[in-house]
């Protein structure tokens, strides 16, 4: 069973009398383990299809499935549930806590889940350890740098250990040394769990280092090139 399935996928917004459409047609399957970064020019709906994908928004025609499930029969708190179980998020612009040190926003998910504490900061610290960022877990995210930043918020989407994490560009604010360290992290992941991983990304260091690649243009896909494809 795939874990995703988007079939006939269309996105519009509403700006004032005017609809403005974003995603056209989309049909997509997404099997478990593996890593697909999603590539396109800005404005051309990577965006808002990894909000889709990750249930943050509803398609305005079209079906989604998530691990076979219809996501349109979902309502607001089994999809909360379904995204704080089973889907990490690393976003363009963090959404870190701002009150809150590096380790509280890491083992916040788990809070949420109610796992106890004492679990809760010892995976959180396990997984700034991954990061490298075990010296500044006390640091509140004005302290820290965007990279550090950066990697905070994936160590965050990492916490629950779900089976899909997507990520908006998640090697932007990072050097060269420290974004191919957060991408060997993830490549291990993705081969020791079968987690899979999504990604709306300019960066080639990213996009040459993963198995599929899918190209958007003006809302639809132009081209998905799968590993016996891009082989040549």
């Amino acid at each position: 069973m795939p874990l995703l399935v988007l079939e006939d996928i269309y996105k519009h917004y509403r700006m004032g009398q005017t609809l403005v459409p974003v995603l056209k047609g989309i049909n997509l399957r997404i099997h478990a383990g593996e890593m697909l970064a999603i590539g396109g020019p800005s404005g051309s709906g990577k965006t808002t299809l990894c909000n889709l994908m990750g249930l943050l928004d509803e398609p305005s025609r079209g079906k989604l499935f998530f691990q076979g499930q219809p996501t349109s029969q979902l309502n607001d708190y089994q999809s909360s549930r379904l995204r704080n179980h089973t889907i990490g998020f690393v976003f363009q612009t963090f959404n870190l806590i701002p009150v809150l040190s590096a380790l509280e926003n890491v083992s916040l998910p788990l809070h949420i889940q109610n796992v106890s504490s004492d679990i809760a900061r010892r995976t959180a610290a396990e997984l700034l350890e991954q990061v490298g960022l075990s010296a500044q877990a006390g640091h509140r995210p004005d302290k820290l740098s965007g990279g550090q930043q950066q990697r905070v918020a994936l160590a965050r989407a990492l916490v629950t250990r779900p089976s899909l994490v997507i990520a908006d560009e998640p090697t932007a604010n990072l050097d060269s040394v420290t974004a191919m360290q957060i991408l060997d992290l993830m490549q291990q992941l993705n081969r020791e769990t079968r987690t899979s991983f999504i990604f709306a990304s300019h960066d080639e260091r990213l996009l040459s280092r993963v198995g599929r690649r899918l190209l958007l243009e003006d809302g639809q896909i132009l081209s998905d090139l799968k590993p016996e494809c891009m082989a040549g």
